[in-house]
């Protein structure tokens, strides 16, 4: 499932890894070895995200689109 929702992608020397974050989905990130990895991974955190909000009765964000500059 492809979703709407902006994704920040960056890499982290700290962590030696790729990490795609939404920022309008509190706390929903996940990483990859690779740029893909790291967007497949977040996909399905996006998915997990929506059903476990779902689940517990809470809003979920419309994606509103662009929201950070670089």
């Amino acid at each position: 499932m492809s979703h709407k929702y902006e994704i920040i992608l960056f890499w982290s020397y700290e962590d030696n890894v790729f990490i795609a974050e939404v920022p309008e989905l509190p706390g929903c990130m996940a990483d990859g070895l690779t740029y893909e990895e790291a967007i497949k991974n977040v996909e399905l955190v996006i998915q997990e995200w929506i059903e476990t909000a779902k689940e517990l009765g809470k809003l979920i964000p419309e994606p509103r689109g662009r929201l950070q500059f670089a």
